[in-house]
């Protein structure tokens, strides 16, 4: 069976990501931020890990990239999970009676425009969406509800008080699949590639790479650039391209590494979109 760490306890949006992607039959590794997560990783309590990179509403969770570099870790895959958010409490609970919701920032802002028509209701922010569903069902807690998804509220016994109250109803994460070794994947069945650099500062510098990928027919999909800590006003860009030809990723990879500084391929893996 095969050990998979996830950020948050089952219930979570990371265990349906596991879920779709590995099948029921794993072993989840619970960890309740993505520091924990990687550290898991890296110290063989997981063969595996799942970790959420970017929201359509939220962007780029900017510092999971600054650990998937740090740590030297491989993107082995991504898939695209459509975000629903249910408010759950104990049975026989309306939202009359709730009077406190607990859950992780992201959902809470993702869900603002519902809690508009509820002001009664006090937000308060916490570590993990499932993570609260459970202390409610632990502690049998009257008058508090989570923001989670439905099956939270299975796992967990509880009653969805509102469906889908997310503000944005066409809302996805994009999720990568972390490794410590370098991935398995046939060069047949690659068409997306994630690629981190450091570039001079000299003009033009970033705008040359851009065309080499172009020229290359790569298709960038994603860049985003990351302060260099230790460097003041030195910055590192992440980004993602897709193509068609593996040949022509070849070339492109070959021109922007003599290019670039600090260059690492961070995965090479089929595009979770198509």
């Amino acid at each position: 069976m095969k050990k998979i760490a996830i950020q948050g306890i089952q219930g979570s949006n990371h265990h349906i990501v596991a879920n779709n992607y590995y099948g029921e039959n794993i072993d989840l590794h619970e960890c309740l931020s993505f520091d924990v997560l990687v550290d898991s990783l890296i110290n063989s309590r997981s063969e595996q890990a799942i970790m959420a990179l970017e929201n359509t509403i939220a962007g780029s969770i900017i510092p999971n990239y600054a650990l998937i570099d740090k740590y030297n870790l491989h993107i082995s895959g991504e898939y695209y999970l459509s975000i629903h958010h249910h408010l759950m409490a104990l049975p026989d609970q309306r939202i009359e009676d709730i009077t406190e919701v607990c859950s992780h920032p992201m959902a809470l802002l993702q869900c603002k425009d519902f809690f508009k028509q509820h002001k009664h209701i006090k937000l308060v922010e916490d570590v993990d969406t499932s993570a609260v569903a459970k202390r409610i069902a632990d502690q049998q807690l009257k008058g508090v509800a989570a923001i989670a998804p439905k099956m939270a509220a299975d796992i967990f016994n509880l009653s969805v008080i509102e469906d889908e109250i997310q503000t944005i109803k066409n809302n996805a994460t994009r999720f990568v699949f972390l490794q410590r070794s370098l991935p398995k994947n046939g060069k047949s069945e690659i068409n997306k590639a994630s690629l981190k650099f450091e570039l001079n500062h000299k003009r033009g510098s970033l705008a040359t790479v851009l065309n080499v990928m172009s020229d290359c027919k790569l298709n960038l999909t994603k860049i985003q650039s990351l302060p260099k800590i230790e460097t003041p006003w030195k910055y590192s860009f992440f980004v993602d391209v897709t193509f068609e030809k593996y040949e022509d990723y070849e070339k492109a990879k070959a021109i922007i590494q003599i290019m670039a500084e600090e260059f690492k391929i961070l995965g090479e893996y089929k595009n979770g979109r198509l």
